[in-house]
């Protein structure tokens, strides 16, 4: 599994997959505060990417890849 649902936020790492796309939408829903670390991220499907544009949890960590950086609009 390539997300961890740790207390404060989720950390994203490696390559995270369509299939973990619906159960981290409903985690960052069920959160008042939702975050995620991306720091250790490589790659997400673009699910994942549409959950995280679509619901803006705060960005803890930045990913190194900078099209994903670029994307999240953290250039």
């Amino acid at each position: 599994m390539a997300i961890r649902y740790l207390k404060k936020y989720a950390a994203l790492e490696g390559r995270v997959t369509v299939e973990e796309a619906e159960q981290l939408q409903e985690w960052l829903k069920l959160q008042a505060a939702p975050a995620v670390n991306m720091a250790k991220c490589e790659q997400v499907h673009a699910a994942v990417l549409q959950v995280l544009l679509a619901l803006h949890p705060k960005v803890t960590a930045a990913p190194a890849n900078p099209w994903l950086k670029a994307a999240l609009d953290m250039a």
